[in-house]
């Protein structure tokens, strides 16, 4: 029986900025460029008061909450900040599993402070980073990562939840659908057809009828309806991509584009920096003023071995982009994939896509 702790930092930009600014503590703070495309990155909980969410558009969130004061987000300092995080959290295990800056999976069924409970453990984190940081986080204990997850979301913000293991039907059988991770609105919606809305009713679908009406992740319907999660925590998990974007201020053509993809590359070679592995491909994404997205990706011989070059490559991709010339574009992105070994990331055919 594994014990899994999902620690998720509090509105974590947000709250960042408001402690190292006492002028902020108590107001509505939106990390976010504010312009006309640009999207919220956090929001402070009193924000949230007033709607504002993540990931929506910043000039909604500003109609929404018209006095709320926008940060632009420093993310050097985000990931600064996580990192003090993330040492907390060696001091109890080696299995941390980091999701983003701000949330990760322990896996603490040994732990290295010899507490006897997992409860014990994520309190303590809970209590060194609320001291240490002077931040907060919200916590959920559980036999596994999925009940873990749905855990830590339940008292938010600096709230800690643990289902035991024998506690586990008592929470899952009148939960919602919509609160299993990957059930989203239309999934949600196929299930309601059904006349299936809670975790009880989910769990009396024969498994048949589950693969029937959605394939593959029918299997893992049935195995959430039970409580079941035999993922295990991956700590250093390997990068499979990394990409940059920018949504840009007003639609520009491809032409118009280079300054940004100059930019973005930059930002993209700084960040490959901190990989052991090398990246065989470069990706060129874009988004139309029609909201379509295309990508373009090159595999060279040898991987990219200077800013410049990985600059090159992304401007030419442009080349493979056959929408015509006065085609206007409203994000553009620059990403590195395919990432090897060192002695593996040897000369390989050309390839366009």
């Amino acid at each position: 029986m594994r014990k899994i702790i999902h620690a998720d930092m509090d509105a974590f930009y947000a709250s960042v900025e408001q402690r190292d600014n006492p002028e902020l503590r108590g107001k509505p703070v939106i990390v976010a460029w504010k312009c006309t495309r640009s999207v919220v990155c956090a929001a402070s909980y009193e924000a949230r008061a007033f709607g504002v969410r993540s990931a929506m558009p910043a000039m909604r969130a500003e109609r929404l909450c018209p006095t709320a004061i926008f940060i632009a987000p420093d993310f050097p300092r985000y990931r600064e900040v996580s990192r003090g995080v993330r040492e907390i959290f060696r001091r109890h295990t080696d299995l941390i599993e980091p999701v983003s800056l701000d949330e990760a999976y322990l896996d603490v069924t040994e732990n290295k402070t010899g507490l006897p409970t997992a409860t014990l453990v994520a309190r303590a984190i809970r209590d060194r980073i609320r001291q240490e940081l002077n931040l907060t986080a919200s916590a959920g204990v559980a036999p596994n990562k999925f009940l873990a997850k749905l855990a830590s979301d339940w008292r938010k913000p600096d709230g800690l939840f643990v289902i035991q293991p024998d506690e586990v039907d008592a929470f899952l059988l009148p939960l919602p659908v919509g609160r299993l991770p990957g059930v989203g609105k239309v999934t949600e919606e196929k299930l309601a057809k059904l006349g299936i809305r809670t975790g009880k009713e989910l769990r009396g679908l024969e498994l048949a009828v589950l693969e029937h009406e959605f394939g593959r992740y029918g299997v893992r319907l049935y195995e959430l309806a039970r409580g079941i999660d035999q993922s295990e925590v991956v700590p250093d998990r390997p990068t499979q991509s990394i990409s940059v974007e920018d949504t840009i201020e007003r639609d520009l053509t491809l032409d118009e584009l280079e300054p940004t993809i100059r930019r973005l590359a930059e930002r993209l070679w700084s960040a490959s920096r901190k990989e052991r592995r090398a990246a065989r491909t470069v990706v060129l994404k874009l988004k139309t003023s029609e909201f379509k997205t295309l990508t373009r990706s090159h595999t060279p011989s040898y991987p990219p071995s200077s800013c410049e070059e990985l600059t090159a490559i992304a401007l030419k991709l442009r080349e493979h982009v056959d929408l015509g010339s006065q085609q206007r574009y409203r994000l553009v992105g620059v990403g590195l994939s395919n990432f090897r070994e060192p002695e593996r990331a040897t000369a390989q055919p050309v390839l366009f896509e």
